[in-house]
């Protein structure tokens, strides 16, 4: 008769850069079955949130590093629904340039994670290397590389410029080759395969059960993107995507979704540089906030959400957040189950967990 053995895997481990953890119940190499603990980093965001409307919309972006324009945008797409007010174009157009930007640092960075669980440490180096290069196109917008403090209420805070535009557009045509030179690695290389293929399935039933979103959704067969529904500037005429989905649902397929979106997102921001016209940045507020508003955005691991109620003054009444690593991470329990221990950390960063979202 075989032995159970119980082991802690977290909440501090060389494949986690936050904590997580897992307790791993092992029949000799073999997951049985997965217990998950969390909740190590509670900063009470949405309470600190509640005391000035306008300071929000930088303190927004402290919620998560990788994703914090998103989390900006969506944070002033739900004032600006409270008060009603349209944002210029113009605004629309930059606001997504830096989301699809943020996109493929988020997802470089996902990458070369995965490349590391897996043991290809000069993979890793490679998609930190091309992802550093996009990081310096959102510092020459923003003047900032992790947090931008652009977004306001009502529109953008920087202009890009036809000199800057120029130069985005020229480091495009620099850096697709590069990018492409890594789809072709983790979609063809042997060892990527190896420790990817057919690991941590996720099938569309389960994926539909534990309502998974973002790239571990659309891997697993679910078409779901929320930059359909028009937020930013995605909704313009002239700007067109399809959503990058597979059916394997599994860790391999989580990666080549985000690979293959890394590729469209170059596209769409050559898409916006050209739909770039002459325009305000931002629509002109007066006042306090009064109402009840709620937005959402495709951030790099999904669907994510805002709902605030103001009540006409500085402070708001209520904020509430639901981050897309919230409802990614627990489905862990559902994929671990019956994979080689081993494969556990490659399983684990391939969901793109975030505690810094998830206890926020």
């Amino acid at each position: 008769m075989s032995r159970i053995s119980t082991i802690p895997f977290g909440p501090q481990h060389p494949s986690f850069l936050e904590p997580l953890h897992l307790k791993l119940n092992l029949e000799e190499e073999r997951v049985v079955s997965v217990e998950l603990s969390q909740g190590y980093n509670h900063r009470g965001m949405e309470y600190a949130m509640e005391k000035d409307w306008k300071r929000d919309a930088f303190l927004s972006e402290r919620v998560c590093g990788i994703c914090s324009f998103h989390h900006g945008t969506t944070y002033c797409q739900t004032i600006e629904a409270i008060a009603g007010l349209q944002v210029p174009e113009r605004a629309l157009i930059i606001r997504t340039i830096m989301l699809e930007l943020q996109r493929i640092t988020s997802h470089t960075l996902t990458l070369g994670h995965i490349a590391e669980a897996v043991g290809y440490e000069n993979l890793f180096m490679q998609f930190f290397r091309e992802r550093e290069e996009f990081m310096r196109l959102a510092n020459l917008i923003s003047g900032n590389r992790v947090h931008y403090s652009m977004n306001w209420p009502g529109g953008v805070r920087r202009d890009i410029s036809p000199e800057t535009a120029k130069e985005l557009e020229n480091k495009l045509d620099e850096m697709l080759p590069k990018l492409q030179m890594l789809d072709g690695v983790v979609r063809k290389d042997s060892t990527w395969l190896k420790r990817t293929k057919g690991i941590g399935v996720l099938t569309k039933e389960q994926a539909t059960t534990w309502a998974v979103v973002g790239p571990v959704a659309r891997a697993s067969g679910i078409p779901y993107d929320v930059r359909l529904s028009g937020n930013a500037g995605y909704h313009l005429e002239g700007i067109r995507f399809e959503p990058v989905w597979r059916e394997e649902g599994d860790c391999w397929a989580r990666a080549m979704v985000r690979m293959d979106e890394t590729l469209q997102s170059v596209d769409l921001i050559r898409q916006c540089l050209g739909q770039l016209r002459d325009g305000p940045l931002v629509a002109q507020f007066k006042g306090h906030p009064n109402g009840e508003g709620f937005s959402r955005n495709e951030a790099p691991r999904g669907e994510l959400m805002y709902w605030i109620r103001a009540k006409g003054e500085s402070k708001l009444d209520r904020v509430k957040i639901r981050t897309p690593a919230f409802v990614n991470i627990p489905p862990l329990a559902e994929m671990l189950p019956g994979c080689e221990f081993p494969d556990v950390p490659v399983i684990v960063v391939s969901v793109d967990p975030c505690v810094c979202c998830t206890d926020r």
